[in-house]
């Protein structure tokens, strides 16, 4: 189901415990992986993708995805300033570093048009019953039919090969001095 800003919420607390084990939101919260604060980032990131993109939900949201469609990956700075009081709240004294961290995303991410999955999670306790495959699986048979590629960056050494089953490969890394490493990976269309 498609998310709105109303409905947005109810997703945020299966995202914060399927991420509390994430090297890169543990290295960019303030402190290390705190809920609360966790809960604001995903609020930002979810706000800024329903505004240019689309959030994806299974029906009782024990998993969700923030999809930015072809030509709109790149947040708006209009959209930044909306969230900026968020954004602030979110990573408190450590926002330099998450600007910074996001700044070697983006010099990383692909120019060509293609569909990207900023964020995919599925609440622990429901991991395994391919709840992430079905809010996948539909963007990847759109990307196909529509003759262009998929783009994710895999912050969990442990999620590539579960994107390699949906035909992702590896194409570089993302790293900052003392912070964790993060795999960009690139699905071609079939």
């Amino acid at each position: 189901m498609r998310v709105d800003v109303a409905s947005l919420d109810a997703v945020l607390p299966s995202l914060v415990r399927a991420f509390a084990d994430d090297p890169v939101f543990q290295y960019l919260l303030p402190g290390g992986y705190d809920d609360r604060r966790a809960r604001l980032a995903f609020r930002m990131l979810g706000l800024n993708m329903i505004e240019h993109g689309e959030v994806w939900s299974t029906p009782s949201h024990e998993a969700a995805a923030f999809w930015a469609v072809p030509g709109s990956w790149k947040v708006p700075w209009s959209s930044i300033l909306k969230t900026l009081p968020i954004t602030v709240r979110a990573y408190g004294r450590n926002l330099a570093r998450a600007l910074f961290w996001l700044s070697q995303m983006e010099k990383a991410h692909p120019r060509e048009p293609h569909y990207y999955l900023e964020i995919v999670g599925t609440d622990p306790a429901m991991q395994g019953r391919g709840l992430g495959a079905a809010l996948i699986t539909p963007f990847l048979d759109r990307a196909d039919h529509e003759g262009i590629g998929v783009y994710l960056e895999s912050s969990k050494d442990t999620n590539v090969p579960y994107y390699r089953r949906f035909g992702f490969d590896v194409v570089g890394e993302i790293s900052v001095r003392g912070g964790p490493t993060a795999r960009p990976m690139w699905r071609a269309p079939r």
